[in-house]
């Protein structure tokens, strides 16, 4: 009976040691009341912990993972990831702090904090607990200050990722320590510096991306040591000197991405050793000399971006290719000659980009005939490129490209983007184009006649850029049946007529320039209907998206067309092709426009610039241009206003430009706000009444005693001083010329010494 009364203990003994140890299941009750009394205010928690509770197994919880060794459970991996939602990932909801209690489970083997909006220094004495740490990723975050020292003696690490966070400082020499490492993830952050030597002790590496960051001086030749890395992201930094002539010893290398960088030289020939090699990025550097042509000898490689160096390549040299490209960018590589045939092999080719470069010849046939979806290239375009049934994009801008026709590209059911803007094409506009186009970019060439009404079949189109051309007649009523347009730009062409308010309907138009023209009546008051100037763009709901899809950043060159030119804050400047959904613009400048400015423009609460310079606008500036909450540059100028600038434009906290010269203004100019700063007196030149501290003329409201004008005060002592004067002078000549006539004779006095005057 003493046997079996033992039985309930070894059982309790043995259940217990199944549940994670007690410790650890505090600290982690710990942490789940820190993250939640952080968060409570914001409703950003992004995970849930509805299965961390006191009565459960922790072995059993949600993101928690147990290992069982000699009998014991404990807790060995965290997956902690998102516990914020988008978009506060960067954002400053959870402070470092709220990890002391996981430095306390020191079996983790695997923790990932991955974007968790933590912000503050990595705390180095509490991971120097986790010894036994494999796996570690905090990036994403808002992590800031260097690195510890404490992450380099983790000696078991191999996944290290602090990518995306705000470290800076200098990458020491420790990093080296780390034996194990195989994957060091610190893109997008702060960190300068030369990368160290002793990067080259890691030789179990296999990933390092040092990418966006503010690493100079040349790539250590010790990376050549690193036989096992298959992959070397070192772009968007200021590193210089020569590609480390020992590069081919990276046998393992499959993506080699150094753009944007200060690389010179040449490319070393060694490159043909890396027989694994798929991706290749070498894009604006200050590399030199011809292109290696064993580089095309490597058979796997299929993405090879150069653009931006002076690189062209030898055009005597017989070169076979072993490789199958899918992506072939050198814009801007100073090649000359005709178009290579070696391309025409190319049978996997589907973005080629050979655009501002010296080409020679016509563009040839088999060019035409490949199935490729992007081509930005020079030459005559042949009829035949009709026939690329997968053409997506075709970009033929800043070459010298004449005539007065297009090829049908109505059966290219895919082309969305076309650009042909800087040419010398003329005659009509082209409107045998693709149903589905979005972006038509047709700036700087010589079209001319009046919009055609056939743009209306264009029904997908986004944007639409015809600026410094000659085109003629008026604005047509039909344009409004575009819905989904978001940019128009007609300035710099020969336009007439009234601005039909029919273009209120659009309600995606965000950026409108129809400025130098010839346009007549008044501003449409529907215009304070035009929603895409009410509603800030998302970034996410852009048109900038492109259907074709792109490979891993890196590998292949951005999709991109000429900059979209505006009078922007009063110069010409051009607005990005990737950050065109931060604009809402406005210009009607230089026209003939006439009447009052609509009150209803106060709506348009996302507009940056309204420039309605160079009319005939007359009347009163309306006080709703107050309500331009993020209005930026507001131009008046040039016009025929009167009356006052309103108060309401202090609430203006945005506005860094304001021009109301030339006008007929009158009053004091507001103070508060940003109108302390606009203190530029030609914005407000050639407007007589105008009185203010922003162009130092004091209104007559402001005189008082103490800040009279110093000369007015001294004229008015003189005017004074001069009164009294003449009335004493007068007085002494009239009386001296009274004596003289007679009119006062001497009387004697009955007193002595005394005489009195008697009229006479």
């Amino acid at each position: 009976m003493a046997k079996l009364s033992v039985l309930p203990v070894l059982l309790i003994l043995f259940t217990s040691s199944l549940c994670c140890p007690e410790d650890q299941k505090q600290a982690l009750l710990q942490f789940k009341a820190s993250v939640i009394n952080a968060t409570a205010s914001s409703k950003s928690l992004g995970v849930t912990f509805e299965t961390w509770n006191f009565s459960s197994d922790c072995c059993n919880w949600d993101m928690v993972n147990c290992s069982s060794r000699f009998g014991a459970r404990t807790v060995i991996a965290l997956d902690l990831y998102s516990l914020v939602v988008a978009p506060f990932w960067y954002s400053k909801v959870l402070s470092s702090t709220i990890l002391t209690p996981l430095f306390h489970i020191r079996s983790l083997t695997h923790l990932d904090l991955s974007r968790s909006g933590i912000y503050g220094e990595l705390p180095g004495d509490g991971f120097a607990n986790l010894s036994k740490l494999v796996y570690l990723n905090m990036g994403f975050n808002g992590f800031n200050g260097s690195i510890p020292s404490q992450l380099f003696h983790l000696r078991y690490l191999e996944h290290l990722d602090i990518s995306f966070n705000s470290i800076h400082g200098i990458l020491s020499g420790e990093v080296g320590s780390l034996s194990s490492l195989r994957a060091l993830w610190l893109y997008g952050n702060s960190l300068g510096g030369n990368i160290p030597k002793e990067i080259g002790n890691m030789t179990k590496l296999q990933e390092l991306y040092l990418a966006d960051n503010n690493f100079f001086g040349e790539i250590p030749s010790s990376i050549s040591y690193l036989k096992e890395l298959k992959t070397l992201h070192l772009m968007n930094n200021s590193l210089s000197m020569q590609i480390p002539l020992h590069i081919g010893n990276l046998s393992n290398m499959k993506d080699l991405i150094l753009s944007y960088n200060q690389l010179t030289g040449r490319i070393p020939s060694s490159i043909q050793n890396l027989t694994e090699l798929e991706s290749l990025s070498l894009e604006n550097n200050l590399l030199t000399g011809e292109i290696p042509s064993v580089l095309f000898n490597i058979k796997g490689l299929k993405h090879i971006s150069l653009s931006g160096n002076d690189l062209p390549w030898n055009k005597n040299a017989k070169i076979v290719t072993k490789c199958m490209l899918v992506t072939l960018s050198m814009n801007s590589c100073g090649i000359s000659g005709e178009i290579p045939n070696w391309i025409s092999t190319q049978n996997t080719l589907t973005f080629l980009d050979l655009g501002e470069n010296q080409l020679e010849g016509i563009f040839p046939q088999w060019l035409a005939e490949m199935k490729l979806t992007t081509i930005i290239l020079s030459g005559k375009v042949p009829e035949s490129i009709s026939n690329n049934y997968k053409l997506m994009l075709l970009d033929l801008s800043n070459n010298k490209l004449s005539g007065q026709a297009l090829p049908d590209l109505r059966s290219n059911e895919l082309l969305e983007i076309i650009d042909l803007s800087s040419n010398e094409f003329s005659g009509e506009l082209p409107t045998n184009l693709s149903s589905v186009t979005r972006i038509l970019v047709l700036g700087e060439n010589k079209f001319s006649g009046s919009l055609s009404r056939n743009l209306i079949m264009l029904s997908w189109l986004e944007y639409l850029d015809i600026h410094d051309n000659k085109i003629t007649g008026e604005l047509p009523d039909y344009l409004s049946q575009l819905s989904n347009l978001e940019i128009l730009n007609l300035r710099n062409n020969s336009l007439q007529g009234s601005i039909p308010s029919s273009i209120s309907n659009l309600r995606s138009l965000r950026i409108l320039d129809l400025s130098s023209n010839f346009l007549v009546g008044e501003i449409p008051t529907m215009f304070g209907n035009l929603v895409g100037m009410i509603e800030k763009r998302n970034k996410s709901s852009s048109f900038l998206r492109f259907s074709g899809g792109v490979t891993p950043a890196g590998t292949y060159p951005s999709i991109r067309f000429n900059d979209l030119e505006v009078n922007w804050k009063r110069s010409i400047q051009g607005l990005s092709s990737h950050n065109l959904y931060l604009y809402t613009l406005l210009d009607l400048s230089r026209n003939q426009l006439c009447g009052e400015i609509p009150a209803s423009l106060g709506t348009l609460k996302a507009l940056k610039t309204l420039n309605i310079s160079h009319n005939n606008i007359f009347g009163k500036v309306p006080t709703s241009l107050g309500d331009l909450v993020n209005i930026e540059s507001l131009d008046l100028s040039d016009n025929k206003l009167w009356g006052s600038i309103p108060q309401s434009l202090e609430k203006l906290q945005q506005l860094t430009i304001l021009d109301v010269s030339n006008n007929n203004l009158t009053g004091k100019i507001p103070i508060g706000g940003q109108m302390d700063t606009m203190i530029d007196p030609n914005f407000y030149a050639n407007n007589s009444g105008l009185c203010g501290m922003q162009i130092q003329v004091l209104c007559p409201e402001d005189w008082s005693p103490t800040n009279l004008p110093k000369n007015e005060s001294k004229e008015t002592w003189i005017r004074w001083e001069g009164v009294w004067i003449g009335y004493s002078v007068g007085f002494f000549v009239i009386v001296g010329s009274l004596y003289i006539n007679g009119y006062f004779v001497p009387v004697p006095s009955t007193r002595r010494h005394h005489q009195i005057w008697q009229w006479k």
